[in-house]
């Protein structure tokens, strides 16, 4: 409400005048904007950033290829980060040392796992992987 009534000063002009800017010249026929040289003219100043963003600049590349990682950096990563995300747990064929009976075991298994014939313990869990017992060979399935 105060700024209606305080005094002006010499250069303040009133609120209802308003400055005028100059006017632009009219712009150049779309057409003419096409080429380069048209839009040059139009726009002088595009010559400075001309150089700065050049469509043939160098490509950045990369210190590490993404497509093709080393088995190295596959093994490091978790088990859902790698190139193709799968899981690191399997079944295998555990054969009992005493009686050669064959027994399917999950490497994770988290119970211990006893021999069906002889009932002797096949493998012990542990936090992750199941531990073999000493003697007892698998293979993969």
């Amino acid at each position: 409400m105060g700024h209606r009534n305080r005094p002006r000063g010499k250069n303040e002009s009133s609120p209802q005048s308003h400055q005028t800017f100059p006017r632009l010249p009219p712009p150049t026929h779309l057409a003419s904007l096409k080429s380069v040289a048209g839009f040059r003219q139009a726009f002088p100043f595009s010559q400075v950033t001309d150089k700065k963003f050049s469509r043939k600049s160098d490509k950045m590349v990369l210190a590490v290829d993404l497509l093709n990682p080393s088995p190295a950096a596959e093994a490091k990563k978790h088990k859902l980060k790698t190139l193709v995300p799968a899981p690191r747990s399997f079944f295998m064929d555990v054969k009992c040392p005493g009686c050669f009976t064959i027994t399917t075991v999950f490497s994770h298994a988290q119970t211990v796992v006893i021999c069906q014939g002889c009932t002797t313990v096949l493998c012990q869990p542990t936090g992750g992987k199941a531990r073999l017992t000493e003697g007892c060979s698998f293979r993969r399935k």
